[in-house]
């Protein structure tokens, strides 16, 4: 049976109901019933019935969709691994390690969870989006993520070399600094007791060293004992970069807290490694005690290069002055010298008091020590303590001599004039902001490297070292997408409208007006790296079937809104 539509001169077509049939070898046809006043939808309800399909109320019947994954953050993360050849980084012949370390690393950028929670992300029965499929994981068990990681750290050392060599070249800066992590657990021997940068006092932590090219690319990660100090690092760094780099003309450009004079001595020294680095404020007094360093110098400039052949031979230095660092300085010295003055304050109440009054040399001194120590400005008092009376007062003196040197840093280098200038070698400790910038990411929303929850040694440096290829991963990523971002998407023009090195940092015009409007110069809504991995995150791939008995299911993507079609052009992915 059919339904045909016969055409009846000025009136509505007539719509019949007939039937097919063989009649003495000729095919012929009857009307089985006339249909011409029901409804079209019910009349093309029928048709499709006898076409063999199911009759549906409405459009939205026609497809059932079986499951909706997010998609569009893992073809973005994924693909910006694979166009870094992060995968023949890895390994060169794929195998199911290698493909377990790339899904680690990508869901460190995107959901960065425990190993089992990650585990549990990338099985299908119970995977939170198409990582685990794009990459044929199956079904994975949290042992089988460990065993990656040791495979991953028996490479370490090929990876980071070959990092370097696209990375940094023979003369160029390689940028160094360390922080800590805080540790949960006791049973792990790189766990010890040390100064803390998370301000957890009381925990255990590890500590690890990070280098970047100058743009603040990573390179390579080291991890150390907890109590290392900044320059117990320095040797591993040393023979890191001469030795197994083969880099021996680099400069390496570290803090006043990492390249101390005995580091610089016996390590980068026998090296034969170049160095940028700076002063401590000890070290600037005595340049100005000494007379090498003249005050008078800031009076029309805020930078001068200088030399000091008696307390730093054949090293040049270059004085800078910042008026609004000084200012700043300034401030926070007035401020925790009043703060201090009210602790003071207190004692002198208590001895002065008529209830229970504070008495006794010790243990009014016990209590003005602990107040002069609260702010780490004791320093600038003086103190008259008796059997029952204590008094202070400002040491203006000590006061005025520090404020004289305020805003004052001094960048310290054995790098000749001829290969970097005065204001060359300024720009490139201020570099050291990049490492910093990726401490942040490290520990803060993207990575989250803490705490670390792993026992074995084996097992932190993996987890360290896995962290800093997914930064690698990001740091790629934000560059591509900064158009996009609230970063700055134009920072030779930032850098252009300084007159001074010694000037903060400023974010170009551009980037100003972005941040401000919120908009990018196209309409589009600006966003953080996370907010905008969570945008693509809603461009799913969907499994749909057909609703017809017997019909095979297809995936089929979403479309994508202009600000995720933009993204991923701008990473060269395609979802």
């Amino acid at each position: 049976m059919y339904i045909e539509r016969v055409p009846n001169r000025n009136s509505p077509p007539a719509v019949l109901l007939r039937e097919s049939f063989r009649e003495d070898g000729k095919v012929r046809k009857r009307t089985l019933a006339n249909l011409s006043k029901l409804p079209d939808e019910v009349v093309d309800g029928l048709r499709i019935l006898l076409k063999g399909g199911v009759a549906l109320k409405s459009f939205g019947d026609a497809f059932e969709i079986l499951r909706s994954r997010p998609h569009g953050h893992v073809a973005a993360v994924l693909g910006t691994a694979r166009a870094l050849g992060l995968e023949r980084l890895l390994d060169r012949r794929p195998s199911r390690m290698r493909s377990l370390a790339l899904a680690m690393i990508a869901a460190r950028v995107l959901d960065p969870r425990s190993k089992l929670a990650t585990a549990r992300g990338l099985t299908s029965e119970t995977q939170a989006d198409t990582l685990g499929e794009e990459l044929g994981c199956g079904d994975v068990a949290a042992e089988e993520l460990y065993a990656a990681m040791d495979w991953l750290l028996r490479r370490q050392r090929r990876i980071e070399r070959t990092l370097a060599a696209k990375h940094v070249a023979d003369g160029s800066l390689v940028l160094c600094d360390l922080t800590s992590v805080y540790f949960e657990g006791s049973k792990c021997p790189l766990a010890k007791r040390g100064y803390s940068r998370d301000g957890r006092r009381g925990k255990l932590q590890i500590v690890f060293a990070l280098l970047c090219d100058s743009e603040g690319c990573p390179v390579a990660a080291e991890v150390f004992r907890g109590n290392t100090a900044d320059p117990g690092s320095v040797a591993a760094q040393a023979e890191k970069l001469a030795g197994r780099f083969s880099l021996s003309r680099v400069v390496l450009v570290g803090d006043r807290g990492l390249l101390t004079k005995a580091r610089i001595r016996e390590d980068l020294a026998p090296a034969g490694l170049r160095w940028i680095t700076a002063l401590r404020a000890p070290a600037i007094r005595k340049l100005v005690s000494s007379g090498d360093l003249q005050l008078s110098l800031f009076d029309e400039q805020d930078l001068a290069e200088i030399t000091a052949p008696k307390l730093y031979p054949g090293e040049r230095l270059v004085v800078c002055r910042n008026p609004l660092l000084a200012a700043e300085r300034a401030r926070k010295r007035e401020a925790l010298l009043a703060a201090t003055e009210d602790k003071l304050d207190l004692v002198v109440r208590a001895t002065t008091r008529e209830n229970r009054p504070l008495r006794g040399t010790d243990n009014i001194a016990v209590r003005a020590d602990r107040a002069l120590r609260s702010h780490k400005v004791g320093k600038h008092f003086t103190t008259t303590v008796t059997e029952d009376r204590f008094s202070y007062e400002r040491d203006e003196e000590k006061i005025a001599a520090e404020a004289a040197l305020d805003g004052i840093y001094v960048i310290r280098t054995n790098v000749s004039d001829e290969e970097i200038a005065a204001e060359d070698a300024v720009r490139a400790y201020k570099n050291l902001s990049r490492v910093e910038r990726a401490f942040r990411s490290f520990k803060g929303v993207d990575l989250k490297v803490r705490p670390v929850h792993h026992r074995l040694e084996k097992r932190v440096r993996a987890h360290v070292f896995l962290c800093m290829l997914a930064y690698y991963v990001e740091w790629h990523m934000r560059r591509a997408l900064a158009p996009l971002l609230f970063d700055d998407d134009d920072p030779d023009a930032a850098e252009a409208d300084r007159t001074s090195p010694v000037e903060p940092a400023r974010r170009s015009k551009a980037a100003r007006a972005k941040a401000g409007r919120k908009r990018t110069p196209d309409g589009l809504p600006v966003h953080s790296f996370q907010s905008l991995l969570g945008d693509l995150a809603t461009l799913t791939r969907n499994r749909v079937r057909p609703a017809v008995p017997g019909a095979m299911t297809a995936d089929i993507l979403a479309r994508p809104t202009p600000l995720q079609h933009k993204a991923l052009r701008l990473l060269g992915v395609r979802p």
